[in-house]
């Protein structure tokens, strides 16, 4: 019984850790990824179509994407794309491929990120606590339904602290490495 509580607690803690790492990959840090253009997509044949289906995404250099669409007359849909997300891109057309420059942050921007980096790690703490609090509640019904003991009670919440406090360390980290990428030049 507690054991399920207890897997079910660190499956729903681990995809909130991942969750945060796929947000953290979203976040221009002037490094070229191809995680920049994820939830971009582009007018093709009437069906608003993701980049990533239309083209093949490199990294040649650090500091450079490279879209090389698998059809050739999507090249100026592509590129419009590009202009009108709020990334401030600006993609170069030579006809066959898209080249992008990712310019250098200023340390404006980069304190801007290193904020929106807090922020997001603080809501990933957040959820869970909340994934936390849903267990201790599952734990008291458990005891209300004289399943498990009060001393049975205690130890599991006792445990499900111990999970939470892995799971927040485990975000510490990745927030910190983060923000090391980011104040980095």
């Amino acid at each position: 019984m507690l054991e399920d509580i207890y897997s079910d607690l660190r499956s729903r803690m681990d995809k909130t850790l991942k969750a945060l790492e796929r947000d953290y990959q979203k976040f221009r840090t002037g490094r070229a990824t191809p995680a920049i253009l994820e939830g971009l997509s582009a007018n093709y044949y009437g069906t608003a179509t993701p980049l990533s289906q239309m083209a093949s995404i490199s990294v040649p250099d650090p500091r450079t994407l490279l879209l090389q669409p698998w059809d050739q007359s999507i090249l100026p849909e592509i590129e419009k794309s590009i202009l009108k997300s709020d990334l401030g891109l600006t993609p170069q057309n030579d006809g066959k491929v898209i080249r992008i420059n990712i310019p250098v942050l200023s340390a404006e921007r980069r304190k801007e990120l290193k904020k929106l980096v807090n922020k997001t790690g603080e809501e990933a703490k957040i959820a869970l606590r909340t994934v936390r609090r849903d267990a201790n509640e599952q734990i008291k019904e458990l005891k209300n339904s004289k399943e498990i003991s009060e001393d049975q009670q205690a130890k599991a919440e006792t445990q499900v602290q111990k999970i939470t406090n892995e799971f927040v360390s485990k975000v510490d980290q990745v927030s910190a490495a983060k923000e090391k990428e980011i104040m980095e030049f």
